[in-house]
């Protein structure tokens, strides 16, 4: 049957998954495949100390997401934990190691610390945060960083920092309030108390809780819904969500009419033009 629309060139796709998938220091990624498109799986692998963020993870970590930022065929992101925890935050031992070290010092550590984990933030596609076990400090601010987050029932969530005589460095005071709201997100603060997967999902923190048999299988059936819809279309979309959060109505409308103009032009929208007037399913692969 003749298309209705003629085809723009198609999106840039890169063949083969071998560059990113495996092994890292303290950290492993898997590709899958989901509605015929690639999901990565992201599994922070230092389970003998609950998945914190040691030095080695850091660096695995910003190689990980440069690799996956530079993949155009890439759907979506799943980051999960070793059982039994999703991440208890950071590795700070180096500061027992170096307890002379001056406030200037200190600084400039902990801020390339808190860039190299929000790099996953950088990533155009969809995240989903997987959360196996407890997500504590840091751990919990992952969570956060990500734009979904389901827990399986034995998952729990705590900022914590407060305890130990800490603030929210990573980025928590900026990214929690804009998940929960800022009362709630003041209590977790202020009182560091854990949240259990049933509350997390109360207070909005997860979109959803599951049994932990089923976590990675809930996870990845909901990046392969993700992944079935245009891949231009899921980017643009996670953009303008992002601006959102800071940026005037009227700038967004702005921002949202250049989008739309741009994805109108794209072979996914003339795929679903012409599969609606031909009333057949869609194909988006290899587009």
């Amino acid at each position: 049957m003749s298309s209705v629309l003629s085809a723009t060139p198609r999106l840039r796709a890169v063949t083969g998954h071998e560059w990113w998938d495996g092994e890292y220091e303290d950290l492993q990624v898997r590709a899958h495949e989901a509605s015929g498109r690639r999901v990565a799986v992201v599994t922070l692998d230092l389970p003998e100390r609950r998945n914190s963020m040691s030095g080695p993870m850091t660096a695995s970590w910003v190689e990980v997401m440069r690799l996956l930022r530079a993949d155009g065929d890439l759907a979506a992101v799943v980051v999960t934990g070793a059982a039994p925890a999703f991440c208890a935050g950071g590795d700070l031992t180096w500061l027992v190691s170096d307890p002379d070290a001056s406030v200037p010092d200190l600084r400039t550590r902990m801020l390339a610390f808190y860039r190299s984990w929000l790099a996953v933030r950088d990533l155009e596609v969809p995240t989903i945060a997987a959360v196996n076990g407890a997500a504590i400090g840091a751990g919990c601010d992952l969570t956060c960083m990500c734009d979904i987050r389901i827990a399986s029932e034995t998952a729990s969530f705590a900022e914590s920092f407060v305890k130990v005589g800490l603030i929210p460095g990573d980025g928590g005071a900026w990214l929690l309030p804009r998940v929960v709201g800022m009362s709630k997100a003041a209590e977790m603060s202020f009182t560091g108390d854990s949240l259990t997967a049933a509350e997390a999902l109360a207070c909005g923190l997860v979109s959803r809780v599951v049994p932990a048999e089923r976590l990675m299988e809930e996870a990845l059936a909901l990046a392969g819904r993700i992944a079935a819809n245009p891949g231009a279309g899921l980017r643009l979309t996670k953009r303008l969500l992002r601006e959102g959060q800071h940026t005037r109505l009227e700038s967004l409308l702005e921002m949202s009419a250049g989008f739309q103009a741009v994805a109108h032009k794209t072979a996914h929208h003339v795929e679903a033009i012409n599969a609606f007037v031909e009333k057949r399913k869609p194909d988006f692969s290899d587009r």
